[in-house]
């Protein structure tokens, strides 16, 4: 009688571990899964509440948006993240649809060890560690890239359609130069503009000329297109714009921001220009270099145009009165020249952030607006 309870008891330890992992399971608080995501395939890892993460899994797109759904009846909250790149967002909204909640995180190399080795599954696992480290309060497990709406997505791509079509030309046109110099010929300017390349190809040996048309031709078309979408984005702009700010500077700084209001306070603004100087500092030591290109790297190449615009265009805004001039000293040297210009190129995003978020107005900056139609002046030196 003794041995029959023993064994019943037995039975009853034994199955009270499996009933209680099963409901722990079905219960779970949250379940966090990182997304490698390729063209044709996902390799992901789950991590139950704060357990280990679980081996690899691969699954192919739909595969995965299945098995995804499943996920919601394992916890009360599911997150996910994969990192940014050429698939843009559409699998963030489709989980966003479904009830999950994800990140959109910045590429790193997760090889923080220096191991030398980088495989999906090691990345995946690493997304989905620093995944539980940011659910739990740590937000500096890695970088959130913020996610534009649709409309705001489909803007900003026309205008970086456009900046690919510019590069496009520079490069064929670069390619052109070089073909005219290895047979010891030099072209300077525009040298595929009508007429430029008239007198050009009566002078150029018939090699170069043979060499140079086809460029030629595509460069014809890159023009047109470049200036079709040029004028597309240009006829977005506003109305009022400080002069030499002009209309496709201003627009683009718009399709690139998206939102000036998700900026808490001017550092976050000057962060996301990538223009803040590298620092080293350590004790009482303190070095700093150059800047660090933490940001958007479309915005650094526009500011500095446009930061040179205003020093000719707005001799009262008060950036360019502090810093003019030094600015224009005969004595100050071309690098603190590039200095002073990206520190006014900083500043001004800043100050421009403030009009955009309705913290001060135009004026109050001494920036002189002008309707766009409006003939432009320059300040006399």
């Amino acid at each position: 009688m003794t041995n029959t309870n023993e064994s019943k008891a037995t039975k009853t330890r034994t199955r009270k571990p499996t009933s209680v992992s099963a409901e722990r399971i079905v219960k779970a608080k949250t379940l966090k899964l990182g997304i490698d995501v390729h063209l044709d395939r996902y390799v992901v890892v789950r991590i139950l509440d704060g357990g280990t993460p679980q081996p690899p899994q691969r699954f192919a797109p739909a595969e995965f948006m299945l098995w995804a759904a499943t996920q919601l009846t394992l916890a009360e909250q599911v997150f996910t993240c994969y990192e940014a790149g050429p698939f843009g967002y559409s699998l963030h909204r489709k989980l966003e649809k479904m009830g999950i909640t994800n990140h959109v995180v910045r590429p790193r190399d997760w090889d923080e060890y220096h191991k030398k080795v980088k495989t999906d599954k090691r990345d995946a696992q690493q997304l989905a560690l620093h995944l539980d480290r940011y659910v739990n309060g740590n937000h500096d497990a890695f970088c959130v890239v913020r996610v534009p709406s649709s409309e705001q997505e489909q803007e900003r791509s026309l205008s970086r359609q456009r900046e690919s079509f510019q590069r496009e030309r520079q490069r064929l046109a670069a390619q052109g130069r070089s073909h005219a110099l290895y047979y010891g010929e030099h072209l300077q300017g525009e040298w595929w503009q009508p007429a430029a390349w008239k007198t050009l190809a009566a002078q150029l040996p018939p090699i170069v000329v043979n060499l140079l048309e086809p460029l030629r031709r595509l460069m014809a078309v890159m023009e047109v297109e470049l200036k079709t979408r040029t004028q597309e984005v240009e006829a977005a702009a506003p109305e009022e714009l400080p002069v030499g700010l002009g209309r496709l500077t201003s627009e683009i700084l718009e399709r690139e921001v998206a939102d000036w209001n998700r900026f808490k306070n001017r550092r976050q603004v000057a962060s996301y220009t990538g223009l803040c100087p590298r620092e080293d500092s350590s004790s009482d030591r303190r070095f700093q270099g150059a800047i660090n290109k933490h940001g958007n790297r479309r915005l650094r190449p526009v500011l500095i145009e446009c930061l040179w615009r205003l020093c000719a265009f707005q001799p009262e805004y008060r950036i360019v009165k502090k810093w003019r001039p030094e600015l224009i000293n005969p004595k100050t040297s071309r690098p603190r020249r590039k200095k002073i210009i990206v520190a006014m190129a900083r500043a001004f995003c800043v100050d421009w952030w403030r009009v955009r978020t309705g913290r001060c107005q135009a004026q109050d900056l001494g920036l002189r607006l002008q309707p766009r139609s409006g003939a432009l002046k320059i300040a006399p030196k």
